[in-house]
Formats: structure tokens, C-alpha cells, sequence
């Protein structure tokens, strides 16, 4: 069972995605936040397994919420925007958020990011989010990461971080480097741990600062 919180400081955001969410099987809500520091709060109190976190909320915002509570193994943060591309998300997903989501998203689109999220796939197959991730490493950032903060990977590990950046799926680059999908997760399992990464939203981000995949490609 995903467990999930819903922080959005619109009443019927809350209500509205609280119904859809609990009508599936494999779901429940455990608890809602009108600000981010009651979304915060209650986080912590209830454990969620993902928080659907929108960013623009009053006393503390998304970003803000984010960041706190991805200090540590916690929640999934998927965040929830009204704009694809806006500087609020690129500031979130280096909080640590796992992916985002438009709100004007089908319901299925919601409920089907909730599910990779909390598998800790990260939500990236949507093409604006590619879009999103390149336009996000592109910008001029103080502390961009180094491309030598990757010599520790494997030059098979490294070629599974670039697929990953690029998109694919665990299936697709298994049938890419002609090996089988668990091998695969056990390549990315050791790049996550190798760099330190919460999940493949932040192996993507990582590997265009670094350079390692450039935008476009």
C-alpha cells in the first residue's frame, strides 16, 4: 500500500486528488497540509510513503518543504506545478524532489505518477520533463557538481547513467546493452549508492551538470 500526503493550499486540490487517490487499490491518503510547514509537520508525524507537495503555499513553500524533508531518507516529493517550465521547479527538484507534475494532468497521469515515484523510479518518461531537466542543467549554478564527482562508477555504471538520463527505462536499457533487467537494477542500485543519490531523478540531474549527457541529445 503508497501511502501519501497532500499539501496544496487550495481546499479542492486537496479534496479533489484525496478522492481520486483513495478510490485506488494500492493507495492511501493518509493525511492533507494547507501550508508547507504544516506539510512538513505532518510528514513527519504520518510517514507518508510520497508527498504530493504544490509550490507556491503560505508560511513555508514547497521548496522550502522539500528541502526539509529530504535531509534524510524520507518521502518521495513529487511536485505539483501549474507551469511546466518554471524557476520554482527547477529549485525544487535540487531540493531533492523525485519529479513533478502539472496540475491540469489527466487523473490517470496522477495516479500513475504517485505509483513511480514511489517505486523510486522517479518520474521522467514524460517528454516535458526531459525538457524540463535539460533547460534545468543548462542554467548557471554555483555549485555544479564536478565531472570527476563520477570517476568512481564502473565504465558499464557509466553507461547506465547516461541511458537513464536519457530516458530509458530498466527494460529498454537492458535490451540497449543486451544484458537482462536485473543486471540492471543492480547497476543502478550501485550508481545511486556510489553517488550518493536518492532515486533516478537525481541520477539525471547529476549527469547533465556533470556534463556526462548534453542537452539535446
Amino acid at each position: 500500500m503508497i501511502k501519501v500526503l497532500i499539501a496544496d493550499d487550495q481546499a479542492m486540490v486537496r479534496q479533489g486528488f484525496g478522492a481520486l487517490l483513495a478510490a485506488q487499490p494500492d493507495i492511501l491518503v493518509v493525511g492533507d497540509a494547507a501550508d508547507g510547514e504544516q506539510a512538513v509537520t505532518e510528514t513527519r508525524r504520518l510517514d507518508p510513503d510520497v508527498v504530493l507537495m504544490d509550490i507556491r503555499m503560505p508560511v513555508l513553500d514547497g521548496i522550502e518543504a522539500t528541502r526539509r524533508l529530504t535531509r534524510s531518507p524520507g518521502p518521495r516529493i513529487l511536485i505539483l506545478t501549474t507551469f511546466d517550465l518554471d524557476d520554482y521547479v527547477f529549485a525544487a527538484l535540487r531540493a531533492g524532489a523525485s519529479g513533478f507534475l502539472l496540475k491540469d494532468a489527466p487523473a490517470a497521469d496522477l495516479v500513475h505518477a504517485v505509483r513511480v515515484v514511489a517505486a523510486g523510479e522517479g518520474l521522467l518518461a514524460p517528454s516535458v520533463t526531459r525538457t524540463l531537466i535539460e533547460e534545468f542543467a543548462s542554467r548557471p549554478h554555483a555549485d555544479r557538481p564536478r565531472a570527476t564527482a563520477l570517476n568512481g562508477l564502473t565504465p558499464r555504471e557509466t553507461e547506465v547513467l547516461r541511458l537513464i538520463a536519457r530516458g530509458l527505462s530498466n527494460q529498454e536499457i537492458a535490451a540497449a546493452l543486451v544484458v537482462a533487467e536485473q543486471t540492471v537494477k543492480t547497476h543502478v542500485g550501485r550508481v545511486l549508492a556510489k553517488l550518493g543519490l536518492r532515486d533516478r531523478a537525481q541520477a539525471v540531474v547529476l549527469a547533465y551538470e556533470t556534463g556526462l549527457v548534453a542537452a539535446g541529445e
